[in-house]
């Protein structure tokens, strides 16, 4: 029996978060569940709140934002490309006094549309979206991000 020390996505996600990203790391924020196509993360309320007793609005950015670096770990090449966001709309919808997800995935088809152009221009812009859900189900953020995959050297 072959012994598999690769460590599962959403592993490498959080040991990445805590040297790429210090302060995600401090506010809680860890990523449950990473695939190609599929990100989905989370953040304790306790600690994070504000100065009428819900989430700050940062952290509920925050948790929404790191989906695009989580989802091109998975889904790209990273010894090839790196992510980065060039512009993030955040729709506050419902305080969250609770702890929150955020999912967002990309389809098959969009993975290796950004591959394919930036296998050739050497970078692809592609729109991400998420929802934050607080522990009772209600969508308390919904975000759109436009990204880009870029190759390293570009």
């Amino acid at each position: 029996m072959a012994n598999d020390a690769t460590p599962p996505l959403h592993e490498v996600v959080n040991s990445a978060l805590e040297f790429t990203i210090p302060i995600a790391h401090k506010m809680g924020v860890t990523a449950t569940e990473v695939r190609p196509g599929y990100a989905a993360t989370k953040v304790p309320a306790e600690g994070n709140g504000n100065h009428f007793g819900v989430m700050y609005a940062g952290v509920l950015f925050t948790v929404a934002e790191v989906l695009g670096g989580a989802l091109a770990l998975a889904s790209f090449d990273t010894a090839k490309y790196y992510p980065l966001v060039k512009d993030l709309h955040i729709f506050f919808r419902k305080p969250a006094g609770t702890d929150v997800i955020a999912e967002a995935s990309l389809s098959e088809a969009e993975i290796a549309r950004i591959a394919e152009e930036a296998d050739l221009k050497g970078k692809s812009d592609f729109t991400l979206t998420a929802k934050v859900i607080d522990a009772n189900g209600v969508v308390v953020a919904e975000t759109e991000g436009l990204y880009q995959l870029r190759a390293h050297g570009k």
